[in-house]
């Protein structure tokens, strides 16, 4: 009791509460306690929802308990979302009885380490050299994801992968009088939004990543000639020495994003 009283909803159930069903304390998530109680007490005893791993409670049951309340904002799209489909309860990233992270009453100290217990791949990305900045706590996994469901894959905050860089990247939204194919088509062609250990989280190193779609002829990536001295004329070492703008371009001769 003196644990759950110091949590956020343990002072609204136990003593701020704001209507007659939060006064209901315990029994608001647990259930009737009365047949509990007359029972002597004990685990699983009386019926009540405990939330734990081995309740024989439905996932769905225990979720509409969470759900009664929480309706609104993250949670409109829940229902038939990806966690919800695949019956991920509440409790499985919630603990609401003891204060475990500084907010939402993650189950974990972090989100990073919240999304880690399923998405492990994901976390060993995020310690490559060319990450986002989760790990450095400038941003956190729901930045970018809704974990409670949304309308996208991925259960990605906007329409769209790039309207969801666009959030940060503005300066590659454009519109541009020459734009990329490529960008236009997903960000994630070329980067790996997780991490890499290529610069700027590019899929492949350059020049290979280019190569993926541009072929090589006509247009030298190898050393002029056979003798030593025209190394310096390599082409290969980096397409966008040249091609600057490779998101895309304003500039009337800007065709080949150079300008």
């Amino acid at each position: 009791y003196e644990k759950f009283g110091q949590t956020r909803m343990g002072r609204l159930f136990l003593h701020q509460a704001r209507n007659t069903t939060e006064s209901l304390g315990c029994e608001n998530c647990h259930g009737p306690g009365k047949a509990h109680a007359d029972a002597g007490g004990g685990k699983g005893v009386g019926g009540m929802i405990t939330f734990a791993k081995d309740d024989k409670t439905p996932v769905e049951k225990r979720n509409q308990m969470c759900l009664s309340c929480h309706t609104k904002g993250n949670r409109v799209f829940w229902k038939g979302s990806a966690h919800d489909s695949r019956d991920v309860a509440c409790t499985s990233c919630h603990v609401v009885m003891e204060n475990r992270s500084a907010r939402n009453n993650l189950a974990q100290a972090t989100e990073m380490d919240m999304c880690a217990t399923c998405h492990v791949q994901k976390k060993a990305a995020m310690w490559r050299s060319s990450h986002m900045p989760v790990r450095e706590g400038k941003m956190t996994c729901t930045s970018c994801h809704n974990p409670h469901g949304t309308v996208t894959p991925t259960l990605l905050r906007e329409n769209s992968l790039n309207d969801n860089c666009y959030r940060c990247h503005t300066e590659k939204r454009g519109p541009f009088l020459w734009t990329h194919p490529p960008v236009q088509e997903s960000c994630a062609n070329c980067h790996n939004p997780h991490g890499s250990n290529h610069e700027a989280m590019l899929q492949v190193a350059k020049p290979r990543l280019c190569q993926q779609c541009h072929i090589e002829s006509r247009h030298p990536t190898n050393p002029y000639g056979r003798d030593t001295a025209s190394l310096k004329f390599v082409m290969g070492r980096s397409c966008v020495s040249c091609h600057s703008n490779i998101h895309g371009s304003n500039h009337p001769s800007g065709r080949g994003y150079t300008r």
